[in-house]
């Protein structure tokens, strides 16, 4: 049994076609071996079918939040704290830890556990999209479904590192990558990606000018490429690391 083991995540599974694509290609064909998805997101229901069709391991990404400018999604539930003047999610975490009751966020994150029972598949672990808006709302909800939710005090512990790929520039990807697999010490680690296909839905997210921007199109495709590389599968072979995943590691 291998003394260093890794957990590759891919990041927002379900919230647009391109991210489907990739997040599934590399999957198949890559280091990724699961996938935290959005249930409120408009291609959730491809998600969900494309993880049963190949078998990806999924995580709830509890959502409270759209970044974006032009794709906008609305919650599963009707709370009133959870949404700005346009009825969609609040664009930051600060506008939505300002707004959001502990009850409407309880509500909207089970009802959004519950899509993923009502496609057929099944949750392994529970996450947060962009960081934590209603704090004591994620650890009700995962005690409820009796499902980890990773980023808690006691399962972080469970976990040798998280640490995220994504928001570094393209050139710096690989070799960070390759130094972090090299200095990986024995136990459970996590890598957080966001991958997509390179399609033209990504550039049209958000108007360009700005650190979520980068976001959109290039930390994904970047990260695709990073994820999807074959010297980085060589690396870990060669390192004797385990790709694994929440549910066999917890």
């Amino acid at each position: 049994m291998a003394e260093v083991k890794l957990i590759v995540q891919g990041d927002d599974f379900g919230m647009i076609h391109a991210v489907n694509v990739g997040t599934v290609e590399a999957f198949r064909d890559g280091i990724l071996t699961q996938a935290s998805t959005m249930a409120a997101c408009p291609w959730f229901t491809e998600a969900a079918a494309l993880a049963r069709e190949v078998g990806l391991p999924l995580g709830v990404h509890q959502t409270l939040t759209c970044e974006w400018d032009f794709l906008r999604w609305r919650p599963l539930t009707d709370g009133t704290s959870l949404v700005g003047p346009d009825g969609t999610f609040y664009r930051t975490i600060d506008e939505a830890k300002a707004s959001v009751t502990h009850a409407d966020a309880v509500a909207e994150l089970s009802a959004q556990v519950a899509k993923f029972a009502a496609e057929g598949v099944e949750i392994d672990y529970l996450d947060v999209h962009m960081g934590q808006s209603a704090p004591s709302a994620y650890d009700e909800v995962s005690a409820a479904v009796g499902k980890p939710f990773i980023y808690g005090p006691e399962e972080s512990k469970r976990l040798a590192s998280i640490n995220t790929l994504s928001d570094r520039d393209a050139a710096e990807k690989k070799p960070w990558v390759l130094d972090y697999l090299d200095k990986l010490t024995p136990g459970v680690h996590l890598l957080v990606t966001h991958c997509a296909a390179a399609q033209p839905e990504l550039a049209a997210l958000h108007r360009p000018g700005n650190y979520t921007y980068r976001w959109a199109e290039e930390y994904r495709l970047s990260d695709q490429a990073i994820v999807t590389d074959p010297e980085i599968r060589a690396a870990i072979e060669a390192h004797g690391i385990e790709l694994t995943t929440v549910r066999a590691a917890f």
